[in-house]
């Protein structure tokens, strides 16, 4: 039986995007349902379809057969017990990785909160408060560290689970025009470069679904065209 992922709109569902872009970038297959929220046309029974699948409600949710596993993490961690290529083989550089995917899945709050991912609004940069610019510092310097100690191009070598908890803050310094240096900058430019996130990308910005709290510049972004050929 195919694994199956549920998850939410792609032009916001962060959580959604991690899991979807570790199976689809490292070649394993699944089947998704999308559960939309939002309007004008949002499925307002989204609590009562994902509860079905999850008893916390949320998602994004794996199904393998007679097993339902919800939160990014698990997932994670679940399929790297199915497939090895989830983390690094040395236990030094997995335990890193695991140490940074535990960081980024606690932490960084207040970017989460004044930079929500949207890759339907056109890249512009907005005022960032002190705790945000500290959460890009932060998230600057794992890149880099990781970079440049394992190798590149992403962050230890080859794509992998971590590269997945971090792609969709590839995706907030983007749309929201965060300045970054060299490191930083090409570790973005692998992350886009993926098929998997054209992809998911692709789907994203032609989604009609709209979650007015996720919309910062309500409603310029309705009204501004959208760059699809931008990472």
């Amino acid at each position: 039986m195919a694994l199956k992922l549920i998850i939410g709109n792609k032009n916001y569902s962060s959580w959604s995007f991690r899991p979807w872009i570790a199976m689809k970038g490292l070649g394993i297959a699944f089947e998704e349902e999308l559960i939309p929220f939002g309007q004008p046309i949002g499925n307002p029974e989204f609590k009562s379809r994902v509860a079905k699948y999850s008893p916390a409600g949320k998602v994004p949710v794996l199904i393998d057969g007679d097993v339902h596993v919800w939160e990014t993490i698990a997932i994670l961690e679940y399929l790297a017990e199915k497939f090895s290529a989830l983390w690094p083989i040395a236990p030094a550089a997995r335990a890193h990785a695991r140490a940074i995917c535990a960081e980024m899945h606690a932490g960084f709050q207040a970017l989460r909160s004044e930079c929500p991912m949207n890759f339907r609004r056109p890249p512009q940069p907005r005022e960032l408060s002190v705790a945000a610019h500290a959460d890009v510092k932060r998230i600057e310097v794992i890149w880099t560290e990781c970079r440049e100690r394992y190798g590149g191009p992403f962050l230890f070598g080859r794509f992998g689970a971590a590269d997945a908890m971090f792609a969709p803050v590839v995706a907030r310094f983007h749309t929201y025009a965060i300045p970054t240096g060299r490191e930083a900058l090409a570790y973005m430019q692998a992350v886009v470069a993926l098929p998997a996130w054209v992809e998911w990308k692709t789907a994203a910005v032609k989604e009609v679904w709209v979650v007015a709290e996720d919309e910062i510049d309500w409603p310029t972004v309705l009204l501004a065209p959208v760059d699809e050929d931008s990472p």
